[in-house]
This record gives structure tokens, C-alpha cells and sequence, in this order.
């Protein structure tokens, strides 16, 4: 069993660095958040100048946590861009596969239909770590000259979350994909998803008390804020599991379908 979901992982893996749309959206992904991190603190408007222009007016009576600022603040421009860059990535994780054919084969097969998702997922968030990976060095040149310190814990627990968050995103669309062989439609519908739980997360937050309250605690988008945050809650941490979960089952179960009508 290790070595099918290693086996199919390496495949998907392998896919992703030969595929010429996947280049095509890490590239848009890196210029949007690059540009927002330079932009962000080197701009004009930026927090530098900002922090320059109120030391020197004295407008300032507390010191200002630009670190912590940054952090949150590209944080949350790179939650927003999952939003809508990896529907695209995860729009051809089944999709090609009703298209060459070859579903039919994964669904006939000996190889758990769980184990196929999971190793398909693992290719694709492998891949989406290495487009996040260089923004790694910039954050540390950028946290390096940080006074006082911030804690390594934050901006690793912040990567934490993105990491989870993407999973999540991933594995629902995975599950999507799975239930039609049109890219288009795949990504499209993925997005529909991901906008619904973002409106229901708004809804929540206007709605308040006990309903309000227990809305928000299935928010995606409340889980990811806390740990970029630096808030570290069990609950979160579940909720975002338990996201990745559900997609994997149903992916399978998508697939387990298409094995009995095939009999």
C-alpha cells in the first residue's frame, strides 16, 4: 500500500513539473504576491514609510510590531490567491484521468480508491510548497533585521496554516474534479465552493450570537486567520483535518461509485 501511494505521488509530482499551466500559475502566483511584498513594504504607502513618517512627526507613543504587521497582512493576500489559483491546479487531478480513460482503470483496480486520492493530493501540495518556498528566504531576510525578534513559531505556524488551508481547498477540489471531465467546469465549480464558505463565513460574522458563533466554527477562513495570527487552537487544527479528510473520503467514494456502475 506504501508503495502505490508512493508510487502514484511521484506520478502526480512528476506531472505538475512537466506541465506547462502549472508553471503558468505559479508564475502569476509569485508575481501577484511579490509585487504586494515589495509593494507592501517598500512603497510609497508602504509600512516602512508609514513607521518613517510617524517617528519623525512623533505620532507614534508605542512601538510599532512591523513584523507581525507584514506578516498578517501578506498572509492574508496569499490565503486570498488559494482562492483562486488552485482551483485551476486541482481542476485536472480526475479530470484528465475520465478524459485518457485511465478513471476507469484506477476505479477496477486492486489499489484503494483512498490510496489513489491521497497520493494525488500529496503530489499536488508538494507542489504547491514549492511554489511558497522562496518567499521562505525573503520572509527570513525580511524578520532577520526584526527588533525585538519575532518568534520563529509565528511565521512557522502561519506557514503551517497556509499549508493546511491549500490541503483543504485541494482535496475539496480533487473531489469536484472527480465528478465531471471538463477542466472548466471542474474549476468553476471548486471556486463556487470556495466563494460559498467565504459568504457564509460573512454571513456569520453579521449574524452574531449562538448560530452566528457555530457557523464560524466551520469557517475555513477563521481557522487559517487564527494560526496566521499566531493563535494555535486544537479546534483549528481539527477543522482543518477534518476538511482534508472529508475531501480525500468523498473523492473515493466518488470513484468507488464509478467502480459498481461498471460491473
Amino acid at each position: 500500500m506504501v508503495s502505490n501511494l508512493l508510487a502514484i505521488f511521484q506520478k502526480e509530482l512528476q506531472s505538475y513539473f512537466a506541465s506547462p499551466l502549472a508553471y503558468i500559475v505559479a508564475s502569476i502566483f509569485w508575481l501577484i504576491a511579490g509585487s504586494y511584498m515589495v509593494g507592501m513594504l517598500l512603497g510609497e504607502q508602504g509600512l516602512i514609510q508609514q513607521v518613517a513618517f510617524s517617528d519623525q512627526s512623533g505620532l507614534v507613543s508605542q512601538p510599532i510590531d512591523v513584523a507581525y504587521i507584514f506578516l498578517n497582512s501578506f498572509f492574508s493576500v496569499l490565503g486570498s490567491l488559494c482562492l483562486f489559483i488552485l482551483p485551476i491546479l486541482s481542476m485536472g487531478l480526475y479530470t484528465e484521468e475520465r478524459k485518457r480513460g485511465t478513471l476507469e482503470l484506477l476505479a477496477t483496480s486492486p489499489i484503494y480508491n483512498w490510496v489513489v486520492a491521497l497520493g494525488k493530493l500529496l503530489g499536488i501540495v508538494t507542489f504547491f510548497i514549492f511554489i511558497i518556498a522562496p518567499f521562505l528566504l525573503y520572509e527570513a531576510i525580511i524578520f532577520s533585521a526584526a527588533e525585538p525578534p519575532i518568534p520563529a513559531t509565528v511565521p512557522l505556524l502561519a506557514h503551517g496554516g497556509l499549508i493546511l488551508f491549500a490541503t483543504a481547498i485541494l482535496a475539496w477540489g480533487m473531489f469536484i474534479s472527480s465528478l465531471t471531465s471538463n477542466n472548466i467546469i471542474s474549476a468553476i465549480l471548486t471556486f463556487a465552493l470556495l466563494l460559498f464558505l467565504w459568504i457564509v463565513d460573512i454571513i456569520a460574522q453579521d449574524i452574531g450570537g449562538v448560530i452566528g458563533e457555530n457557523l464560524q466554527h466551520l469557517s475555513l477562513l477563521e481557522s487559517y486567520n487564527n494560526l496566521i495570527q499566531g493563535v494555535f487552537e486544537l479546534s483549528d487544527l481539527v477543522l482543518l483535518l477534518s476538511y482534508i479528510w472529508l475531501g480525500v473520503f468523498l473523492t473515493a467514494q466518488s470513484v468507488e461509485i464509478l467502480r459498481f456502475t461498471r460491473k
